[in-house]
């Protein structure tokens, strides 16, 4: 059995501009067959860190949650898969063949992450947003195994630009 570790870094967003920043520089180190889970109340900031990780990575137009389709596909520099399992039971998330989007050529951005958890592929980035005061997020942002932990490691070293 595979011993993963795991690498934290917490950031503070004090503006949409500063979530999306962190989007960003996600969005920079991702790469095929990266899968990030992204959790947190509902209004924390899902969509939008959501639509700023679109835009750093080339995806044109509007990116919306997909609440009621579940996946929904951006073309960008890498094939973007953005999902809402909110609605889902872990029976339904498994028979929709996730397996296939999380081992493929494109990137996984899996709002509400944590209803299936034990979908998720071991190594994966984990990314939880939490509303601390009006307009301010504690952002936690989990590598578990690599490359994700040096993400993480890098955010750490370097900050956020």
């Amino acid at each position: 059995m595979d011993n993963i570790t795991e690498t934290v870094f917490t950031y503070r967003s004090y503006s949409l501009e500063d979530t999306e920043r962190l989007a960003g520089a996600i969005a920079a180190a991702s790469m095929a067959g990266t899968v990030i889970g992204l959790d947190g109340d509902l209004g924390a900031g899902k969509t939008a860190f959501s639509q700023g990780f679109a835009r750093h990575l080339g995806v044109q137009g509007i990116v919306n949650s997909p609440t009621f389709t579940i996946i929904k596909e951006y073309s960008g520099n890498l094939p973007l898969y953005h999902m809402d399992v909110y609605r889902l039971s872990i029976q339904e998330a498994d028979e929709l063949g996730l397996d296939e989007y999380f081992y493929g050529q494109g990137v996984c951005l899996v709002e509400w992450s944590s209803i299936i958890t034990e979908l998720l592929p071991p190594r994966h980035l984990h990314i939880y947003i939490e509303t601390v005061g009006l307009g301010e997020r504690v952002i936690t942002v989990t590598g578990f195994g690599e490359p994700y932990e040096a993400v993480c490691r890098n955010l750490i070293q370097n900050g956020v630009k």
